[in-house]
């Protein structure tokens, strides 16, 4: 499966419209994680494969390698961090996460 890149066909969009190529890529199993965690600072494989508990070692390799070809992470000697581009879209995605416990609650879930 090819990294999901504006102008590239996505899930959702033939033509690689770059709002539904990131949708496509967020949407993608621990990439939201990674992003979250690494919002706290660089963090190892190992570090990252613990925080995101069951993933296996093939998805996190997987994840962070699209990451890295979205430009959204880097790795560095201290280990993988954002970059300033993923950075910018953790301050984007940062209300979501405050949105949907509001969300949640409507569910009666306390979160």
């Amino acid at each position: 499966m090819k990294t999901p890149l504006p102008g590239r066909p996505v899930r959702g969009s033939r033509s690689g419209v770059p709002v539904m190529a990131l949708f496509d890529l967020l949407g993608r199993s621990w990439a939201m994680g990674i992003i979250w965690h690494l919002n706290e600072g660089p963090g190892n494989f190992r570090k990252l494969q613990a925080y995101c508990e069951d993933v296996s070692p093939t998805t996190l390799n997987t994840r962070l390698r699209e990451l890295r070809e979205s430009h959204l992470i880097e790795l560095t000697p201290r280990g993988y961090q954002l970059t300033a581009m993923g950075r910018e879209l953790f301050v984007l995605l940062e209300p979501l996460g405050a949105w949907s416990k509001k969300w949640a609650r409507e569910f009666n879930n306390d979160v």
